[in-house]
């Protein structure tokens, strides 16, 4: 019993800090943009590659290589986040250990738009490498994620559909100059934008995406379209001009995704014949668990359970520092466009399955609580022993791939053939601006791509993650 005593009370101790606690020094080092250290500091935690956390760790890799400009190197950790998720199978055992403890005694599976996000990262580190045959592979990859994630959902009111996937498998086939592809990636996305972005998370479709659609219809000799569209998107005046130089496309990554807390939920318990309910009124969540299939001391501690708190994951917002962004080029000043609220997608995605989480939760505290009920009648001391390793382990999943960005903006600038010098410039709600220059030597028909991070958030104190 000693023994066993002694397992329990470190496995609730190890589980006391918040994922992002856990991994305090790289959280601070890679937010302070000191990649190469955040990088070293990954590296001492490598055992993860092969634990309960190996997604987030090969996501957290590829991701700074990719910043780094390391993308080969980047797309290995890509590569091996996207096999997981391919092989994931359900480890049952473990499942049966996270009802005697917490849900961190499973392997953390990742949610659904983390599983789309390291796929775009793929393909944008291929975009920038110039090898379009690969890019190509991680869109059709993209493209099948999308039908899963459709097949699984049948709601308006869900994350089901991604715009901005879409206007990257858009961008990507321009590229290949696949533009009947292209025009029906674009279409696909901007209907997204229309009929879920902009009443799930306020994001409409961006003027750029407008101005795609229209010129892929020409090129793909879609002239009854082009046409439907000009008038559909309140564009008469559109007129495709050839580009006689290239082109760049800029895409800002802003600020840094929301991460996992906890929060502890109070709910009255009742029975009602063969009925167990647990209600919190204030929430205004009531759960039935049917006692059928229970012993009968599983039954009588569940019967005599009154109140209870469980632990439950919820995110926490980092704002961004920065509002706007734009690119000055031959006195010309671009504005980049909102494409995806990834912060927004996170919440909407813990909120999609928040019934599924609160029954699982309750379900464990419930039987640890009869459980310790039912011991407390034979021995109070021990029982009160279970009490309070019921207590130390009640823990929820606060995993979840924090370096990802707030959201993501892009734009498409036209540019001569050879040198051209451009402006990078932010902004903050107070007015006040920082500016970034680059040069960039471009050839006749090509298509760069380039990536800015913004790291700064006006996030809360570290200790309420």
């Amino acid at each position: 019993m000693k023994h066993f005593l002694s397992i329990f009370l470190f496995l609730a101790v190890s589980s006391c800090a918040t994922y992002y606690q856990s991994n305090f020094t790289f959280n601070q080092e890679f937010e302070s943009g000191q990649l190469d250290k955040a990088y070293k500091t990954l590296q001492q935690h490598s055992s993860e590659a092969h634990g309960k956390k190996e997604f987030l760790y090969f996501l957290n890799n590829g991701l700074i290589l990719s910043m780094m400009g390391r993308y080969a190197e980047s797309n290995q950790f890509f590569e091996k986040a996207f096999l997981f998720g391919e092989d994931y199978r359900i480890n049952y055992l473990n499942e049966v250990a996270s009802y005697l403890t917490n849900p961190n005694f499973t392997t953390y599976k990742g949610e659904d738009h983390e599983h789309l996000m390291l796929l775009y990262y793929k393909a944008l580190n291929y975009l920038k490498m110039n090898n379009t045959e690969d890019a190509l592979v991680e869109i059709r990859r993209l493209n099948i994620r999308l039908q899963q994630l459709t097949d699984r959902y049948n709601s308006r009111e869900k994350y089901e559909h991604d715009a901005f996937i879409n206007v990257l498998m858009g961008i990507t086939y321009e590229v290949d100059k696949d533009y009947n592809n292209a025009f029906i990636a674009y279409r696909n996305a901007l209907h997204i934008y229309d009929s879920d972005y902009r009443g799930l998370f306020g994001v409409y479709a961006p003027q750029q995406l407008k101005e795609d659609l229209l010129r892929t219809a020409w090129l793909s000799g879609l002239k009854d379209e082009f046409e439907a569209y000009k008038d559909t998107l309140k564009m008469p005046d559109y007129v495709y001009k050839q580009n006689d130089g290239g082109e760049l496309i800029f895409f800002w990554h802003n600020g840094l995704a929301p991460v996992k807390a906890e929060w502890g939920v109070d709910f009255v318990v009742s029975r009602q014949g063969g009925v167990v309910y647990f209600t919190n009124s204030q929430l205004g969540l009531s759960f039935p668990f049917s006692l059928k299939g229970y012993n009968d001391r599983e039954k009588n501690g569940l019967a005599n359970l009154e109140v209870f708190r469980i632990a439950f994951p919820k995110y926490i917002e980092r704002s961004p520092f920065y509002s706007q962004a734009s690119i000055n080029i031959n006195d010309e000043v671009l504005p980049l466009q909102m494409a995806e609220d990834i912060n927004k997608i996170a919440f909407k995605c813990l909120q999609e399955r928040m019934g599924l989480e609160f029954s699982k939760a309750l379900l464990r505290v419930a039987l640890k609580k009869a459980e310790e009920y039912e011991i407390k009648k034979q021995d109070r001391t021990l029982g009160s022993i279970v009490g309070m390793i019921n207590a130390l382990t009640e823990k929820a999943d606060t995993r979840n791939w924090q370096t990802l960005p707030y959201s993501i903006y892009y734009c498409r600038v036209p540019m001569k053939e050879g040198k051209n010098s451009l402006t990078f410039t932010l902004k903050n709600p107070e007015g006040k601006t920082v500016d970034h220059q680059y040069t960039y030597d471009i050839k006749k028909g090509q298509i760069l791509f380039h990536t800015f991070s913004s790291l700064e958030s006006n996030y809360p104190s570290y200790n309420s993650y």
